[in-house]
């Protein structure tokens, strides 16, 4: 099986899980924010999990600041995803602006090619890609307000915009840590995307900020 078909295997099953706990939170369950919650646990877990299979390199100082700079700033993501989770329409607005410019910015990347945004951090970015990205993830954010409340609410354009910029510079900074430490992924559990770190990276800076904007 192609690495593109798996992406697209683990897509589906993935926006399948999502669209189950949009369907609890209908029947009254918390579905969002405790699947938010066991995401990010996991996420740590396979932090730690990778540092520990990398002692070695923790050797040099430098990386083992990183990593545990890294590592505290996922423990902030836990307390931001359990505190926007009492707003569950929040997350789902930020998992379709996340979805859609990581789609769009693969998929356009791929078809457009052009100028790489950083080569040495990640090989595959480009700017064409990263312009698309934030493009499908505004577009995404304003369907999301038409198709919930039948009106153009332009303020969602703004939030599709950040949401977007500070998703991709998740997914760099992410590509550096693993730079550093000398590796390709974080983990293996989802095939064709690497580890839980991997997949989800765009949310690295949204859900803290996005928790400090509602504070």
């Amino acid at each position: 099986m192609s690495n593109t078909m798996q992406r697209v295997i683990v897509g589906c099953v993935l926006a399948l899980i999502a669209g189950a706990a949009a369907l609890g939170e209908y029947f009254g369950l918390p579905a969002v924010r405790w699947l938010g919650v066991a995401a990010v646990v996991a996420m740590i877990i396979e932090m730690v999990a990778m540092m520990s299979r990398n002692r070695a390199k923790l050797g040099d100082k430098n990386n083992l600041i990183v990593c545990a700079a890294f590592l505290a700033w996922l423990l902030l993501m836990l307390a931001s995803v359990y505190a926007i989770g009492n707003r569950p329409w929040i997350i789902l607005l930020l998992l379709l602006i996340i979805s859609a410019a990581d789609i769009g910015a693969w998929f356009f990347g791929r078809l457009l090619g052009g100028d790489k945004m950083w080569q040495r951090l990640s090989e595959n970015k480009t700017w064409a890609g990263q312009i698309a990205g934030v493009i499908c993830g505004t577009v995404m954010a304003v369907m999301y307000g038409l198709l919930g409340t039948d009106t153009f609410m332009p303020q969602l354009m703004w939030i599709g915009i950040s949401v977007a910029l500070l998703s991709q510079y998740g997914d760099l900074t992410a590509s550096w840590i693993k730079r550093r430490m000398g590796i390709k992924d974080f983990g293996n559990i989802l095939p064709g995307h690497g580890g839980l770190l991997d997949r989800f990276d765009g949310w690295i800076y949204v859900l803290p900020i996005i928790w400090l904007v509602m504070l």
